[in-house]
């Protein structure tokens, strides 16, 4: 800003500044609203459904672009344009519950597809599906096979087959319950799965608290000095352990949000 225009400002009245000042924080928050309701957000992920691929306290950016677009921190939305592709990852509100928090899972089953899951594997159309990205055997669970998907609904299964609550056990997800895709992870914190459910606010600031001192020990071996030591300093501040090994280690090496 220019001296001009620094005096000029100086000179205007109090109410005039204020409203300047009141203006342009309405502005910023609209332009939040725009973004958060129709080009992204932030997510974490709470449990270890998606392992290998996703981990516990990995933060996400979501891509709403093309999927849905609502009001946020409300249930108004309306889907858009763009479907997902089999084996893509998308965010979604789960089909039993709506009020509970997004769940993150494949897409698996097309509409119109006919899933069927024996001999450890998935089936569609009669044809295995090719999947690398897996953790454990893949099973029926509650699932009637051969099950065919409704339409305009998909079927979604966890990357941790063994441990993921899915279209196995609650039908498939309706496309207006889709709001996005997971593009990005911009942060990964190790902690306990309890820090990241709805209310922990100690134990997930804890966690934050732990950001600086985790990523200095990416890639090192846990027994390094500097994360020791920063264990014992935090556990010392905040009267809390947890276990050292850095949270990257048991990630899957295939590509995660490209999509087929």
């Amino acid at each position: 800003m220019s001296e001009n225009s620094t005096a000029v400002e100086k000179n205007l009245p109090r109410s005039k500044r204020v409203q300047r000042e009141i203006t342009a924080w309405m502005w910023t928050i609209l332009l939040f609203l725009l973004i958060n309701g129709t080009v992204g957000q932030a997510r974490v992920i709470p449990s270890g459904s998606m392992e290998r691929t996703l981990l516990i306290g990995d933060h996400l950016i979501m891509s709403r672009i093309g999927y849905d677009a609502g009001v946020p921190f409300t249930n108004w939305h309306v889907p858009l344009w763009r479907n997902p592709k089999r084996q893509q990852m998308i965010v979604f509100r789960p089909p039993i519950a709506e009020e509970s928090p997004d769940w993150v899972k494949r897409v698996i089953g097309l509409p119109g597809d006919t899933v069927d899951i024996h001999d450890g594997a998935v089936w569609i159309n009669g044809q295995r599906l090719a999947e690398n990205y897996t953790e454990g055997t893949s099973r029926r669970y509650e699932l009637q096979t051969p099950y065919r998907v409704p339409a305009d609904c998909y079927f979604v299964m966890g990357d941790n087959r063994e441990n993921s609550y899915d279209s196995r056990f609650v039908g498939c997800v309706p496309r207006k319950n889709i709001i996005g895709t997971p593009v990005m992870i911009y942060m990964s914190l190790k902690a306990s799965p309890e820090a990241w459910e709805p209310g922990q606010v100690r134990a997930r600031a804890l966690a934050y608290a732990k950001a600086p001192f985790r990523a200095w020990c990416a890639g090192r071996d846990s027994s390094t000095f500097f994360d020791a030591a920063a264990d014992e300093i935090l556990t010392r501040i905040a009267a809390y352990s947890s276990p050292r090994t850095c949270h990257h280690s048991s990630r899957s090496n295939s590509a995660i949000f490209s999509e087929p």
